[in-house]
């Protein structure tokens, strides 16, 4: 595995080695159906379960409040149009925020073209959603609201649980997305107060293609496709074993290792952070003096687009982004810079800078070395 100059770990992740023995099994001897009545099949049912188990663990869930997806933008349009869609809705009210990622805002904005009412909030210039600006925005007919407990491309931590705690007091449902968050800090189902919360495995060292959400027990929701009984008929198909006993695995692992994993790359993400600051003294730090995940860090550096920066340093050998993976490709300002306030040109120079569990002191010196060097091409 070759993670040397890779710091793009809020984009994906490796698959941690250790997970690998648990998984392969399931891709050649243990290949049965889990639904299957015979032995093969209870023995993968059995390891279904054994990840469901574990997947809950680390969000201090029931193993009955999980519910396995393809991955974190599947379950975020569960939840939001599994909310829209129940029977005897008693409004058409969604609010989100405008910094979500694209899975949770284009998913409302379908939802608007489909009939619904939505309110979009803003945030203040660190990125944070005003719980005075909820409060306001929530009505009679508003039946949910989601906001993102960590933007993917800041690192900025919403404050949820107060979030949360107004939408329970007007007897609306909250989802948040934590696909940025859980396993990279303790996210505790029930100290948020959160009705729903998404997930994706390739995340957090996991394989890609697999997710969960997890549904508060009683809250109801319509499938997004229909099928067989599934994950309680919500999510209808043969399940991705191997995918799932990966999820699984790579949680446990998390929640054995998260708090040093936490420390380490905070300290590295503030090292990294003090010498940008002293090479580059007109840079933005983007939601600089908010709570963010420890391992990002995301700048803006004067009279540098960010996406050519991005291009010359892969050509040194590492790897970076200048905002979200699924907008990559996209020569467009930042919309979370945007919303943040920062200007049009701001917005293009973003750099995200993303560390995970393979990142080194290595690693960091060649970004150091490397970064002014693009800089003074792009100037020149």
């Amino acid at each position: 595995m070759n993670t040397a100059g890779y710091f793009d770990y809020n984009a994906t992740t490796p698959i941690d080695p250790r997970l690998l023995a648990e998984m392969l099994p399931f891709f050649n001897d243990r290949f049965a159906n889990p639904s299957s009545a015979y032995r093969q099949g209870c023995d993968a049912l059995g390891a279904v379960e054994t990840a469901r188990k574990r997947v809950a663990r680390l969000v201090n869930a029931e193993p009955s409040e999980i519910v396995f997806t393809s991955g974190g933008t599947e379950a975020d349009n569960l939840a939001l149009f599994g909310v829209a869609r129940r029977k005897n809705l008693k409004g058409n009210h969604l609010i989100t925020s405008a910094i979500e990622h694209k899975a949770v805002l284009n998913t409302c904005r379908q939802l608007e073209k489909e009939g619904f009412s939505l309110t979009v909030l803003g945030v203040d210039d660190m990125g944070l959603v005003d719980p005075g600006d909820l409060r306001r925005a929530i009505r009679k007919d508003t039946i949910l609201i989601s906001v993102m407990q960590a933007s993917n491309e800041t690192g900025v931590i919403q404050p949820v649980a107060e979030l949360a705690s107004l939408a329970r007091e007007h007897g609306v449902l909250f989802h948040t997305d934590a696909v940025q968050t859980v396993g990279k800090i303790a996210v505790d189902t029930a100290e948020l107060g959160v009705d729903l919360l998404s997930l994706s495995a390739h995340k957090i060292y996991g394989p890609k293609g697999t997710g969960a959400l997890y549904i508060r027990r009683n809250v109801q929701i319509a499938p997004l496709f229909y099928g067989g009984g599934q994950e309680g008929k919500l999510r209808p198909g043969t399940e991705n074993v191997a995918g799932i006993v990966g999820l699984g695995k790579a949680a446990v692992l998390c929640q054995n290792e998260m708090a040093a994993d936490a420390r380490r790359l905070g300290e590295m993400r503030d090292r990294l952070e003090k010498e940008l600051r002293a090479l580059f003294p007109k840079i933005l730090v983007n939601g600089a003096g908010a709570l963010r995940t420890p391992n990002t860090l995301h700048v803006s550096i004067p009279g540098c687009d960010g996406s050519v920066l991005v291009a010359f340093l892969d050509g040194a050998g590492l790897a970076l982004s200048s905002g979200s993976a699924c907008s990559a490709k996209s020569r467009a300002p930042s919309q979370v810079l945007l919303a943040m306030g920062r200007s049009e040109d701001e917005a293009v120079e973003g750099l995200r800078i993303s560390l995970g569990r393979f990142s080194s002191e290595a690693d960091l010196e060649k970004l150091l070395s490397e970064l002014p060097q693009a800089v003074r091409r792009l100037r020149a």
